[in-house]
């Protein structure tokens, strides 16, 4: 593939997610989005075949950013065992810090903030995209943390409660600050600062007598 080639896949699905963030999914055609890019939808089909091929390739592109994040704060992000050794070393203030630079990705990412909204968008309108944000933004963050805290408290780090509902405890508030942030950005400082002090407080209150770093 040229390099010229890539550019134009990669402006299909940029272009291609602005439009689904600001209508949806379903109301957008090929031919608006090939507009968008400046070509036409004859060109586009070039490239991809349809609309839910662009979709999937949307999809890809964001595990691949998700992948990247993740590395560069020496996290696997997805498998908790990967990343159980990580966090029973972490410090309180290495917690805040990959705690809050999680947080800014899901917020400013072009591909993940769009898509975000776009679910936000679909999840009324198209089942099958209401279960991709129940799954992406609810069932796969908590299993991977209640996961992660069964192993903190197996390995001593943490005491012994319910992993399931130490999960919906640390990710609950997140979640609640992402979407005051998607409507009122100018919440970002305040949401980082609540963010802190939930990090502080969590750790506080779950880890073992001892371990506290």
């Amino acid at each position: 593939m040229s390099k010229r080639e890539k550019n134009t896949k990669q402006r299909i699905l940029s272009e291609a997610l602005s439009l689904f963030a600001v209508k949806g999914y379903e109301p957008i055609t090929v031919a608006e989005i090939a507009s968008a890019v400046g070509i036409k939808a004859p060109s586009l089909y070039k490239h991809y075949q349809n609309k839910q091929e662009i979709f999937d390739a949307i999809l890809v592109e964001m595990e691949i950013r998700y992948g990247q994040q993740a590395a560069s704060m020496q996290l696997n992000g997805k498998d908790a065992d990967k990343d159980k050794d990580f966090y029973i070393e972490m410090s309180e203030e290495k917690l805040v810090e990959i705690g809050q630079g999680l947080f800014l990705f899901f917020l400013h990412d072009e591909y993940t903030s769009k898509f975000r909204r776009m679910l936000t968008i679909e999840q009324y309108n198209n089942p099958a995209l209401s279960a991709l944000n129940t799954k992406r933004y609810i069932d796969d963050p908590l299993s991977y943390q209640e996961t992660l805290f069964k192993m903190l408290i197996n390995a001593a780090v943490l005491i012994n409660e319910n992993p399931r509902t130490m999960a919906i405890h640390f990710f609950s508030p997140l979640y609640m600050l992402m979407s005051l942030c998607d409507s009122c950005p100018e919440k970002e400082n305040e949401a980082l600062q609540i963010i802190e002090q939930h990090i502080l407080q969590f750790n506080r209150l779950y880890r073992k007598e001892g371990n506290n770093k």
